[in-house]
């Protein structure tokens, strides 16, 4: 899951405009905490087809707004998260190792109703929920998913 989140660092970067150079890109990428070799971002600009300009990289035309797709919301729950626990209206949720940020950003693109935000660490997601009702429906429906 990393490549993913990188690759939407990536693309985030270049919202911001065109960057002039895979080192002055490297260095967009470190300052939000992904450390990246050189042969590693080569295959992230030809995955994501990036275009090279006399200004820099810059995204494909006509793809600007395009964001890079998660899978699915319960696929990444199916097979990441360990565990789901609630408080009050708050939900902590377990998931293997270095997992937690592409679940939250999942969590947070599916736009569920019960999800005022989340916070993810390396192995935990803390979704804040508008009260314990709603905190006990969204773990029911992350629990389901689990199977």
């Amino acid at each position: 899951m990393n490549k993913i989140l990188r690759q939407r660092a990536v693309l985030d970067v270049l919202k911001h405009g065109s960057i002039a150079s895979q080192e002055d890109l490297q260095r967009a990428l470190r300052k939000r905490g992904f450390k990246v070799g050189q042969p590693t971002l080569s295959r992230d600009i030809r995955d994501l087809n990036l275009n090279k300009t006399a200004h820099g990289y810059s995204l494909p035309q006509g793809e600007a707004g395009a964001a890079y797709a998660l899978p699915p919301v319960s696929r990444l729950v199916r097979e990441f998260v360990l565990d789901v626990r609630s408080a009050q209206n708050l939900l902590v949720v377990k998931t293997i190792v270095g997992s937690a940020q592409p679940v939250a950003v999942a969590l947070d693109e599916a736009e569920w109703s019960e999800v005022v935000g989340t916070i993810a660490g390396d192995d935990t997601i803390l979704i804040v929920c508008p009260d314990k009702e709603q905190a006990r429906s969204l773990a029911s429906r992350i629990e389901e998913m689990l199977g």
